[in-house]
């Protein structure tokens, strides 16, 4: 089964806008839709007499296809934010995306309320560089606001483009007191999903921003190259800001540091094709593309090295797989800030008989080895640290702020969603055009100011840590 993350030019894991993916598996549709009860009869009678209505009397003809493709998706679209159709042009994209090679602006995504929520922007990426940043609420797109479009596909194709080609993008983001504008030229997206060195002798830092098909043969060539420079007495694993991705690369990874045949992650659902247990072990982690055993020669350390993960409320899905893992194994200490909490499983099913189409729904809810489920609540990291040396971190919006999200079923207390797009959302343009521009600084991880991975070295060490300033957001 492959999970992956959506992306739009957009990277998925969420959905990429030049977007990306959100964790799913391989379809396995069944034949027989009637086997677990008679199809509603009056209810598909009323849809029948709606589309009836609509072809004899609205005011301007409407193509059947158009009414039934929005039917569909409108259907889809309400059991949850991560539920979605896919129209034959948005699912050749959605293919395209999972390639890791994308055209758009660079940007992790999900549904929000009349809004396009930004998990992160993609490192490097036309909006990772024009200073968009994660939490932010795209409200415009150009000229049309977001609440206008059909659906969170709708955004993703005007976020995507042609490369070199210009696109205005509209956010709210939490602290501004007016909407920010961004002009963005769209490129292609090549995501670097690996990236290591040495901080200092004996301290590695291997950082992961997404997890694509080719990235656990790049974490294993990595881990070798760092191991070739000598003796590692402590390593971090970065997934800050990492949306998450392919699962059974999440597997991989969590497999690289724990004992062959270990629990990393289950899923459990209403069907039984949904019920899993996945463990450490190589054929949980083959893909399609990478079928041998990709983390067969890395070096024995690998299961001993004392490991810090670091996380934020940016690391989503299968982020939260790897760090869940390695915390409840006690293989690894997982510092930094309160996880997403994306802890559903989407799969694709296809809607016609050339597979042309599709519907990506959500089958099942992802636990943790020790039964704890991540949905709605994320990774709580067992040492808290700042983003930043001022104590002003980020402000996240996570999976139980999105309207609509599936609930934790581990009787863990969630808040009610917040709607903070709505005093934006409900103004006039005249309001909106009174935007301003605000270029934010990227945030470069991996470098002397990095104030987090320094905190990290010092763990490993054995040295004190500064202790947060105040509570994270």
């Amino acid at each position: 089964m492959v999970t992956e993350m959506k992306k739009a030019g957009l990277v998925i894991s969420g959905a990429v806008a030049g977007v990306m993916l959100s964790l799913g598996l391989t379809a396995f549709a069944d034949d027989t839709p009637t086997k677990k009860g008679a199809l509603p009869v009056e209810a598909l009678s009323k849809l029948s007499q709606t589309f009836g209505v609509i072809k004899g009397n609205y005011v301007d003809e409407v193509k059947d296809e158009a009414i039934l493709e929005d039917a569909i998706a409108g259907m889809v679209k309400e059991l949850d934010p991560h539920s979605q159709y896919f129209s034959e042009k948005e699912f050749a994209e959605f293919r395209e995306e999972i390639s890791g090679k994308f055209s758009g602006i660079g940007a992790e995504v999900q549904a929000g309320k009349g809004a396009i929520l930004v998990i992160t922007p993609i490192e490097d990426s036309p909006a990772f560089k024009a200073g968009i940043l994660a939490g932010d609420s795209i409200v415009k797109i150009d000229d049309t606001p977001v609440a206008n479009l059909s659906g969170l596909s709708a955004g993703i194709s005007r976020l995507r483009g042609k490369e070199g080609t210009p696109v205005k993008v509209t956010v709210v983001r939490k602290g501004e007191s007016k909407p920010l504008v961004f002009n963005i030229i769209r490129a292609v997206i090549q995501s670097q999903s690996v990236k290591s060195k040495m901080i200092e002798p004996g301290y590695a830092w291997v950082r992961l921003t997404s997890f694509q098909d080719p990235t656990l043969k790049l974490f294993a060539e990595n881990i070798r190259k760092l191991y070739a420079q000598g003796d590692i007495k402590g390593l971090v694993l970065d997934l800050r800001n990492n949306p998450g991705g392919s699962l059974p690369v999440s597997i991989g990874i969590a497999s690289a540091f724990l004992p062959k045949d270990v629990v990393v992650v289950s899923s459990k659902g209403r069907i039984a094709q949904s019920n899993e247990v996945y463990k450490a072990t190589p054929s949980a982690y083959a893909t399609r593309e990478f079928q041998n055993d990709l983390l067969k020669d890395l070096p024995a350390a690998m299961k001993t090295v004392p490991v810090v993960v670091l996380i934020n409320g940016a690391s989503a899905s299968a982020s939260e797989v790897v760090s869940g893992a390695l915390q409840d194994h006690k293989r690894a200490t997982i510092m930094g800030i309160q996880s997403f909490g994306k802890g559903s499983v989407q799969t694709l099913f296809p809607v016609d008989r050339e597979g042309k189409t599709a519907v990506k729904i959500t089958i099942a809810r992802y636990y943790t080895p020790s039964g704890q489920s991540i949905q709605a609540r994320g990774v709580i990291p067992d040492v808290a640290s700042d983003e930043n040396a001022d104590g002003k971190n980020p402000i996240y919006t996570r999976e139980s702020d999105i309207q609509g999200h599936l609930s934790n079923d581990s009787g863990v207390k969630e808040e009610k969603p917040k709607d903070i797009w709505d005093e934006w959302v409900n103004q006039e343009d005249d309001d909106l055009d009174g935007t301003k521009k605000e270029k934010a600084k990227p945030k470069v991880y991996g470098d002397t100011d990095d104030f987090m991975l320094q905190q990290a070295i010092k763990y490993l060490k054995g040295q004190p840590i500064v202790p947060v300033k105040k509570k994270a957001q």
